[in-house]
């Protein structure tokens, strides 16, 4: 049963699923706040469950606001019938603390998490090291290189935070938003190229790259054709994909 989350978009719907409808008792670490990684807060059933038991931790706010009202701002009446702290179950709003940020990181349940601040618009947004001390991933969903310069490639910089998130993991779940033309046009939104990504993951030593946060126009077959376009590459590549699951 999963204990830990990494964002709530809409897919914390299919989250309760794996639980069998029975109540969530873990974590959920929030990268940011852009509403396709917290809309499905409200929708998560396992959590907005009289029987739940959830920690919700997002990044340090830049004005020191808190979780909780940070939260309400998107998830109050006008615009939402309920407020955060009227999900049933036992939940705990707060920022991530400080040993988050150190290198041994804090402990979430049986796992063990390293936050970095990364590149992005609008708004304090992390990137996530996860280990159960076996395994290990790291999950950079909004990232954008180019704002720290162009880097080597002209696809951004390759900078320290992310070398350390990304260095020797089991899989690299990473921004993949744009394609390398694209980002002259484009990567003032934040995104990252795919291109990046699978460099970022072969500097890093990473075994394995999951191309993640797709353009929302771009369809399945030219993200196939994408994904065969690193086949010759030194580290693997997948594109992510609803309801996928990796082994590690």
């Amino acid at each position: 049963m999963p204990t830990l989350l990494l964002d709530v978009g809409t897919g914390a719907r299919k989250a309760s699923a794996l639980l069998d409808g029975q109540p969530f008792t873990g974590t959920i670490l929030l990268s940011h706040l852009h509403w396709d990684h917290v809309q499905g807060l409200p929708f998560f059933e396992s959590g907005d469950h009289p029987d739940s038991q959830v920690t919700l931790r997002l990044p340090p706010q830049e004005d020191g606001a808190d979780a909780e009202s940070v939260l309400a701002r998107m998830m109050s009446p006008p615009f939402f019938p309920i407020r955060p702290r009227n999900l049933r179950g036992n939940w705990t709003f707060d920022v991530l603390p400080p040993d988050a940020f150190s290198d041994g990181g804090f402990a979430v349940g049986a796992f063990r998490v390293v936050a970095r601040e990364v590149p992005h618009k609008g708004g304090r947004t992390v990137g996530y090291r996860v280990t159960d001390g076996r395994s290990t991933i790291a999950y950079i969903p909004d990232h954008c290189p180019t704002e720290l310069g162009p880097g080597p490639d002209g696809w951004g910089e390759y900078h320290p935070a992310v070398l350390e998130l990304a260095r020797n993991v089991d899989t690299l779940i990473h921004d993949a938003h744009l394609l390398p033309e694209e980002l002259p046009t484009q990567a003032s939104f934040g995104h990252a190229a795919a291109d990046y990504a699978v460099e970022l993951g072969r500097r890093a030593g990473a075994q394995r790259v999951a191309l993640f946060h797709h353009r929302p126009d771009r369809s399945d077959e030219a993200i196939d054709q994408l994904v065969e376009r690193f086949s010759s590459s030194e580290v693997a590549v997948l594109g992510a994909a609803d309801g996928l699951e990796l082994a590690l």
